[in-house]
């Protein structure tokens, strides 16, 4: 191991002990920073900016070199997996996401395959490549994809959805065919991250950022149970290290338990759990990620110092946190303000890492 790399994230997410608790943010390299923006200018689309592995690398390094986080997060969209099975990706200013042509039916589906990552999403590879070199060690680096329900949402409403009426009704008129479409989507996401892992992602995290909208009984069946067929088919180690896993499901608080259970290394909590009640429901199952409210960082500086005080306080003495948002970075958060988190963490948390 080389001792002048950080690799307090990595030890973090296995439980191992660490000299204080890591942090880095969902979507930390993104709008609310203006050399974000510049590049994304000179790219010409947020599209473009993803698949040019130079600017993939620009950005995604940027947040490292303003703040002193400790973990890179591969600079790239969960939905660069449909966009590769060929449904037309584009972004409609002021919509988000759009696709050409959404799958809705059976002829729809027959036509999915799983892209091959070093083929349709070279470019993706190519950037995890470019950005560990620039990393040089400084801190590990996260690959990540969408969860299979996640990216189903997308490709069945055509974009982003408030009710989940389309896909929700294939859920339960058609079952075969959702199960269909996920299955599909999990190869996919497998050899995507297995392709992160081979080209130097050091942990991988999977965003199931919809499957919290689903029934109790349906999040296990359509979202948790192809969760779990990814993890048990990625590698487990790249050059004789271990890649840890993250899953991430908002508004997954309640089925805590089972997502400690499908494989993972550490759970990702949104800011409506409580760390204290989570980390007594999974003992010393998994780490766990999280969770600040992102709307605290619109406060001021002694209120988001307050506020991550609670966090870790939370959490408690002892190994197994690492530090985030409950949800991704809003483009409105001031940097400043980002600053003043990075800094909180890294001054309030060594005291539950002493040793007696």
């Amino acid at each position: 191991m080389n001792h002048a790399k950080n690799d307090t994230l990595i030890r973090a997410l296995l439980r191992q002990p660490t000299p204080y608790t890591p942090v880095w943010l969902m979507r930390q390299a993104g709008r609310y920073l203006a050399e974000y923006n510049e590049t994304r200018k000179r790219a010409g689309s947020f599209l473009a900016l993803c698949k040019s592995p130079a600017f993939a690398t620009e950005v995604t390094l940027q947040p490292l070199d303003r703040f002193a986080l400790d973990a890179a997060i591969l600079f790239s969209d969960i939905l660069t997996i449909p966009d590769a099975m060929g449904l037309g990706l584009y972004f409609a200013d002021g919509e988000g996401p759009r696709f050409e042509r959404p799958v809705r039916d059976a002829a729809s589906v027959a036509k999915l395959f799983a892209p091959d990552p070093h083929a349709e999403l070279r470019y993706v590879i190519d950037a995890v490549a470019e950005i560990r070199r620039a990393l040089a060690g400084r801190v590990p680096l996260i690959g990540f994809a969408g969860s299979p329900y996640t990216l189903a949402c997308y490709m069945v409403e055509g974009g982003a959805s408030d009710d989940f009426r389309t896909v929700k009704t294939m859920l339960y008129r058609e079952p075969a065919l959702l199960h269909r479409i996920l299955e599909v989507n999990a190869q996919a996401v497998t050899a995507y991250l297995n392709a992160q892992i081979a080209a130097g992602a050091q942990a991988v995290m999977l965003f199931d950022t919809w499957g919290g909208s689903l029934s109790h009984d349906a999040y296990r069946e359509f979202s948790l149970a192809y969760i779990e067929r990814i993890l048990g088919e990625l590698d487990r180690e790249h050059g004789g290290e271990r890649v840890p896993r993250i899953v991430f499901t908002k508004g997954g608080g309640m089925w805590l338990e089972a997502i400690a259970g499908c494989g993972c290394d550490c759970v990702g909590l949104d800011w409506t759990a409580s760390l204290a009640d989570a980390r007594r429901r999974v003992a010393d199952r998994v780490s766990l990620q999280g969770n600040l409210d992102p709307a605290v960082l619109f406060s001021t500086p002694q209120a988001i110092r307050d506020e991550t005080a609670k966090v870790l306080a939370s959490f408690g003495a002892g190994d197994g946190h690492v530090f985030n948002l409950g949800h991704g970075i809003s483009q409105f958060t001031p940097p400043d303000h980002v600053a003043a988190l990075v800094d909180a963490v890294h001054e309030l948390s060594p005291a539950y890492h002493r040793r007696a």
